[in-house]
């Protein structure tokens, strides 16, 4: 697509590869460009630098916040939330409760996106680095020493309440899957039209023997989780390209280290606060033959703080990846090492892939021609595999119409639906043109009269609503509600609603008369064919609906699902 007169939103937009996409971006005259980085600090920094460097010809505007909690968490640092019983219950809420309306328009990032309504999304988060580093590994080791006590001594321990809590505030594809479902909602409802990601490896394309980790693991299970969400994150954005309404999405993955952002002589900071110089002279060292600690009591150091004074040398500004001495840089960026890309390659690549460009870069569309579609062969012999359980079915006097090991309930109860009209109406005609009054009660009169049939649909989980609307036929088991922890719910006309639109058969004359609006849109499709028309322009035609003697259950349902249920597969 053309960037030109479009909005652009670059998340990241202050970091390394983000400035280097905002400035080629500016290139192509946008309306406005919306630079997103966690602070308002770092956002209004970035915007100030490309006024300087482009002039004013286009609207620059800064946003800042964290793209993966509320709103309202804005102002709190994450060690802030997870020290706080109230805020770490909004995070656990948030990520771990099912998607929500409240839940998905209270996101910084869906109130982000419904501000500015861009055309155009460039993500240059890191996201893999954000949520691995939360380091679930860190909490494991807190937690044990607690669960070790609470089993042995039998006693409550109210800091295992907490740290459990931080533990559930740091599971890695929890937090993954919601951002990537508030990402696509919000898309979707403000026509976003191309979202493209810069992704990682999370190892900067070296293999498990990477040299380079966060511990004397080697590779460190910190920098594995990076690697194992990166790829996460690719593979959902890999379904949301195959979504029919999402927007054309694209991801741009870097297999080596990115530099570079300056080159300076000054503090070297860690985590944003000069390294305190500290001595230990010879005379003072600590001698081995006792307990090594990580921690030593006030007043018991062999060390001194060098007041005032902190570590100061030259280095290179690699961005997210931090600062790196001469050495440093030298051993990574050698031959046969991680070696380096630079920032400006990676955004030329983002913006001829958003362009419509093949750079040959794009992760989606490589996975797309590297994975194994439906086959022509499959394709031949289904209709095999059809005529031969269509025989045993014959042969063995038995209807073989839903287990409920695919899922979802939905499915069985569709399934079940249309059987029970296959037996009552017979054809889709009929159907569409009896009354639904009488087609309700002769389908209650089959349920009632029918043991063996009414056993196999509420064995297998799946409850009878009868045409009342206010008895249950129910077996041990059943799939829908699902309670999720609780032994009772309350019953609600809308609970009922909703229950018997997820999964449970229902004989109310209303349904019946959903059932019929259905068959009246096939038949209404069918008109729209022109009658002389024997081209390959329509798969579902008059011969496919009608060449059966009675309603066939499976396409009907999978009519349903390409079409109400908005769940057509969009590519081979």
């Amino acid at each position: 697509m053309e960037i030109r007169n479009k909005r652009v939103m670059v998340l990241g937009g202050w970091g390394l590869v983000g400035m280097a996409v905002c400035r080629k971006i500016l290139r192509e005259a946008p309306d406005e460009l919306i630079v997103a980085s966690l602070t308002e600090e770092e956002a209004r920094e970035a915007v100030a630098r490309l006024n300087k460097e482009h002039g004013e010809h286009c609207r620059v505007t800064p946003h800042w916040g964290n793209i993966f909690v509320r709103e309202a968490l804005q102002s709190k640092a994450r060690a802030e939330i997870l020290g706080d019983a109230t805020l770490r219950n909004m995070l656990i809420e948030d990520v771990l409760d099912e998607l929500n309306s409240a839940i998905l328009e209270r996101s910084a990032l869906f109130q982000a996106i419904q501000r500015y309504r861009p055309q155009v999304i460039v993500d240059c988060v890191n996201s893999a680095t954000a949520l691995a580093y939360q380091d679930i590994f860190a909490s494991y080791y807190r937690i044990k020493n607690h669960l070790g006590r609470v089993k042995t001594q039998r006693t409550h321990d109210p800091i295992l309440v907490d740290e459990v809590e931080k533990l559930l505030c740091t599971l890695y594809i929890p937090q993954l899957i919601r951002h990537v479902q508030i990402l696509y909602e919000a898309m979707r409802r403000f026509r976003t039209e191309v979202y493209c990601k810069v992704g990682t490896s999370g190892t900067g394309g070296m293999g498990l023997n990477i040299p380079y980790t966060h511990s004397e693991e080697k590779p460190s299970r910190v920098l594995l989780s990076k690697s194992s969400i990166a790829g996460a994150h690719s593979l959902l954005l890999f379904l949301m390209a195959r979504t029919p309404d999402a927007p054309i999405t694209k991801e741009v993955k870097p297999t080596a280290a990115i530099a570079w952002k300056s080159i300076g002589y000054g503090p070297i900071r860690k985590q944003g606060k000069p390294i305190q110089l500290c001595d230990c002279p010879p005379a003072r060292a600590q001698l081995l033959d006792q307990m090594l600690c990580n921690r030593v009591e006030p007043g018991a150091e062999n060390w001194e703080q060098l007041s005032g004074e902190v570590l100061q040398s030259v280095f290179v500004d690699t961005g997210e990846n931090g600062i790196f001495s001469l050495g440093e840089f030298a051993a990574i960026s050698d031959s046969g090492q991680m070696e380096f890309i630079t920032p400006e390659e990676i955004a030329k690549s983002v913006i001829y892939e958003i362009k419509g460009g093949n750079t040959g870069h794009d992760i989606i569309n490589a996975l797309d021609n590297a994975v194994m579609g439906p086959t022509y062969r499959a394709g031949f012999l289904r209709s095999k595999v059809l005529a031969r359980m269509k025989e045993l079915v014959k042969e063995h006097g038995c209807d073989s119409v839903a287990f409920e090991l695919l899922g979802p309930p939905r499915l069985s109860k569709l399934l079940y639906e249309a059987h029970l009209l296959k037996l009552t109406c017979g054809t889709l005609e009929a159907l569409r043109n009896g009354d639904a009054q009488a087609i309700a009660q002769e389908v209650q009169a089959l349920i009632a009269s029918d043991r063996k049939l009414r056993a196999e649909i509420i064995s297998i989980g799946i409850p009878i609503l009868l045409p009342d609307g206010r008895r249950l036929l129910r077996g041990p088991e059943i799939k829908i509600p699902p309670f999720k922890g609780k032994e009772q719910l309350e019953v609600t006309a809308e609970n009922i609603e909703h229950w018997a639109h997820e999964g449970w058969v229902d004989l109310r004359v209303k349904n019946m008369q959903v059932w019929q609006a259905r068959a009246q849109d096939i038949f209404q499709a069918l008109r729209a064919i022109p009658e002389d028309d024997t081209s390959s322009q329509f798969e579902h035609d008059r011969r496919y609906w009608l060449e059966d003697e009675t309603i066939d259950v499976g396409k009907i349902v999978g009519w349903i699902f390409s079409n109400e249920e908005k769940g057509l597969r969009m590519k081979d």
